[in-house]
């Protein structure tokens, strides 16, 4: 976008509009006024692409987790029950219970219910990355237009839809990394708790909501001057702009980050203690061993969301802060820089498929080996 002489403000129309405040110097000789036409070609050739592929894998995961949960459904009347507190069958290593069924188990009872919690918090991942790339068509479009082109409810929902997916997407991280260190440390509170995974997703989107109201309330469409047509951009001063975009960097990056890190640290220990320690022997369920895999798996897609996310903050903070710092950079460089950033956090939606592949097809194989030892529990059992 091209700045004139005056200190009008000059948002920048990608994603999140949150520079809406800041002066630009006047363009000199020197300064390109924006980027060349093969930049912008580039860019949106490049996030076109993203879209497309991140759309796709979104949308395999989405049937894939929607397949199992049926065959879930299937299999669970004709499951059968025996305990799961050693890695053999409980029926052939102590013949003489028959009575124990993993149903009475506490272990085998939290298994299931980290499985469904599980698969309900990656379900809402996947819809917060399609609801993300979906507005991708409409940033290609802008970038290409003159001016703002979706009208007045365009506006508002196009772009505070960015703050709404993105926070969606980092609660429910944050509940899956307590659904995780739960149901190590506590397995048998975990087990007890099935119905409150719908209530945590749930609480994540409302969260996410209510904190992207304030864009969707305040933004607006302005007349642009010269070429430029209208703009979208919201309507509070510079030091509400800064209070605002604290908040959202504190609850969407710095405030989740310092819990899952503090989640993971005791989880780290507790995997220490594990492999340091002789196995429990005691009746009673001890926290078990966590399951490495699992927890990395999860763990990538916590930093594939820092580090896609994080240097897209960073740039969005810097001139409310440092206003100095950007003075002297040409227009067309931070435009430039910013077209990047917005790549990167749509490139995190196309990487997360890939984790989410993988995750669940680990739950998967775990429960088909309960389900290989509850058949074999039955074949062996003697007719009732």
């Amino acid at each position: 976008m091209e700045p004139s002489g005056s200190t009008h403000p000059t948002p920048f129309p990608y994603t999140f509009p949150f520079n809406p405040n800041v002066s630009l110097p006047s363009p000199s000789p020197s300064i390109s006024p924006s980027p060349s036409l093969a930049s912008t070609a580039l860019f949106c050739s490049f996030l076109s692409l993203l879209s497309l592929l991140g759309i796709t894998g979104n949308l395999y995961t989405l049937v894939l987790l929607l397949r199992r949960r049926r065959g879930k459904r299937r299999h669970r009347a004709g499951a059968c029950c025996c305990p799961v507190r050693l890695p053999v069958p409980s029926c052939l290593a102590n013949a003489s219970s028959p009575s124990l069924s993993p149903s009475s188990s506490p272990i085998s009872a939290s298994i299931s219910s980290s499985s469904s919690s599980l698969y309900l918090q990656v379900l809402s991942l996947a819809l917060a990355d399609l609801l993300y790339l979906f507005t991708a068509p409409f940033i290609v479009y802008d970038s290409l237009a003159s001016g703002w082109a979706f009208g007045e409810l365009g506006c508002r929902l196009l772009l505070s839809l960015d703050l709404l997916t993105m926070h969606a997407s980092i609660f429910t991280l944050t509940a899956m990394s307590l659904d995780r260190y739960r149901a190590v440390a506590r397995p048998l509170h975990a087990s007890s708790s099935n119905s409150s995974g719908p209530l945590r997703v749930g609480l994540a989107w409302g969260l996410a909501l209510a904190l992207s109201l304030p864009m969707m309330i305040t933004l607006h469409l302005e007349d642009g001057e010269s070429q430029e047509g209208q703009l979208c951009v919201p309507a509070w001063d510079e030091q509400s702009s800064k209070a605002y975009l604290s908040i959202l960097f504190c609850t969407s990056i710095l405030g989740p980050g310092l819990a899952i890190g503090a989640l993971y640290a005791t989880l780290g220990r507790l995997y220490w203690v594990s492999q340091t320690r002789p196995a429990w022997g005691s009746a009673t369920y001890p926290p078990r061993a966590p399951r490495p895999k699992v927890l990395l798996l999860i763990l990538g897609i916590v930093m594939a969301f820092w580090a896609c996310f994080l240097p897209f903050w960073i740039w969005q903070l810097l001139p409310l802060y440092q206003p100095d710092m950007l003075r002297t950079v040409p227009v067309g460089t931070q435009v430039t820089v910013n077209r990047i950033l917005t790549g990167l956090t749509y490139g995190n939606s196309c990487v997360n498929p890939f984790f989410y592949t993988l995750l669940t097809g680990k739950r998967r194989r775990n429960r088909q080996t309960l389900t290989s030892a509850n058949e074999l529990c039955r074949k062996s059992s003697p007719a009732q």
